[in-house]
């Protein structure tokens, strides 16, 4: 079997990486509230198995959270999909920062539809790891920083968004100077027990904050480990 068809293979899956159980997914997405068919069409296309380990990957498309290793976790498909969505919900972006790639899966789904992606990680192996799958996936619309992500990206700013994979305890003021009017930042604040997902809107020197649900992550740490 040549190179080709075993790609082939490892991004279409077999029996429960199926495409049959990708749909199932899909359709309780849509149950569960994400209307938004653009997002739903990518998240359905983009084969999540091969962002977790072997032993893992029959459980891709269930819609849980699952371990990546050094504590992280490949984000609930329902979160991804939510966070996505609102992101977007205020028209096209071109330019979004992500801070926390992990294991890359978030940042595959917003570089299939935004222009291009800026993704910060503070771990590098997960980085290391997330820019292979990347490059397996042909996307060229993506750059990678292995750097402190509570810091964002202020060299590369201003952003038409900005999506956060991990839960800062307060609003990182910071992160906010960096998008650019009208931008939008999606979230998750709190401590462990008590985290809400929230949409941020710059307007003019201030912004508006919208909190959506209650959600669980990862805290938000400072510093980068190689």
């Amino acid at each position: 079997m040549g190179i080709r068809r075993l790609n082939h293979q490892k991004l279409t899956g077999i029996g429960m990486t199926s495409r049959r159980t990708r749909e199932r997914l899909i359709n309780r997405l849509r149950e569960e509230g994400i209307t938004n068919e653009d997002v739903l069409e990518v998240m359905l296309n983009t084969p999540r198995h091969i962002f977790l380990d072997e032993a893992l990957s029959h459980r891709a498309y269930e819609d849980t959270a699952l371990p990546i290793g050094h504590n992280q976790t490949l984000s609930q498909p329902y979160i991804v999909a939510r966070m996505t969505e609102a992101l977007l919900a205020g028209g096209p972006m071109r330019r979004v920062l992500e801070v926390g790639t992990g294991s890359g899966y978030q940042t595959v789904i917003l570089a299939q539809l935004v222009r291009q992606v800026f993704s910060v990680e503070r771990i590098l192996p997960l980085q290391e790891q997330a820019r292979e799958r990347i490059k397996l996936l042909g996307l060229r619309n993506v750059k990678m920083k292995h750097a402190d992500g509570t810091m964002g990206w202020p060299e590369k700013k201003p952003f038409d968004g900005i999506i956060v994979t991990a839960a800062p305890r307060t609003l990182p003021r910071g992160l906010i100077s960096q998008l650019s009017p009208k931008g939008r930042l999606v979230i998750p604040i709190g401590p462990d027990q008590d985290q809400k997902l929230v949409l941020v809107t710059r307007d003019g020197d201030g912004y508006k904050k919208e909190v959506l649900e209650a959600v669980r992550f990862v805290p938000l740490l400072g510093g980068a480990i190689s």
